[in-house]
């Protein structure tokens, strides 16, 4: 097996209906909320009442726009609004294994 096929992310994501509101979710964390909090206020995915963490996973269990940007995205960083089938999402990286 390569070391990509194996490879696993901890991501936490917030998922909102429009580019506008997640480009202002993505501000108020930058601005020094925490992500799990805004998360917890705005996301529409059930994951938000854990702050939005999706636990681990591993390259294609998550729609192909989702599974790119968090397997590209350092750990840690917060990305720019990504849109799926399923509306606006924030993602960020907390672990790698």
């Amino acid at each position: 097996m390569t070391e990509t096929s194996t490879l696993e992310v901890r991501a936490s994501h917030l998922l909102v209906g429009t580019q506008g509101e997640a480009e202002q979710c993505r501000k108020e964390i930058l601005e020094g909320k925490t992500f799990a909090e805004v998360a917890k206020a705005v996301s529409k995915c059930p994951s938000g009442a854990q702050g939005g963490d999706l636990g681990f996973f591993t390259r294609g269990r998550m729609v192909p726009q989702f599974d790119k940007v968090a397997f590209e995205l350092p750990v840690g960083e917060l990305s720019e609004p990504v849109q799926t089938q399923f509306g606006w999402h924030i993602l960020t990286v907390t672990e790698t294994k």
